[in-house]
């Protein structure tokens, strides 16, 4: 091992040159590690941002989703109660219906007519 340390280097054109070859591929390695590094980190940082709009988005359509779906349920309702209110203005534009409807609602009656009310349950008549 002590014969090692008497080992000088030379000092010419060729190995100065090939120390400095050695030196900027050094150097270029070092600044590409630097890039790749700095591509990851960028890369990384993209990718979760876009998977935090994704899962944020995510949970933003399920509630549209749930609101549209509530919406056409009550869009079913209103439409339904729309055509029995249509169904209701077709039957009082009849006559005999309206006559129906004043017997019925308001106890009215043609001459020589006679109007009886009957209990329409027996718990009404036998709670006075």
């Amino acid at each position: 091992m002590s014969s090692r340390r008497n080992i000088t280097t030379m000092q010419n054109d060729y190995v100065t040159y090939r120390e400095q070859q050695s030196h900027k591929k050094s150097v270029k390695k070092k600044m590409l590690v630097r890039r790749l590094l700095v591509l990851f980190t960028l890369s990384v940082a993209i990718i979760g941002a876009l998977a935090n709009v994704l899962f944020s988005s995510s949970g933003t359509l399920q509630a549209k989703k749930e609101e549209l779906q509530a919406q056409k349920e009550q869009l079913q309702q209103v439409e339904s109660q729309q055509q029995m209110l249509e169904e209701e203005i077709i039957k009082l534009n009849d006559d005999e219906y309206i006559k129906k409807l004043a017997r019925r609602d308001y106890f009215l009656s043609d001459e020589g007519e006679i109007i009886f009310t009957l209990p329409k349950d027996k718990e009404e008549t036998s709670n006075p």
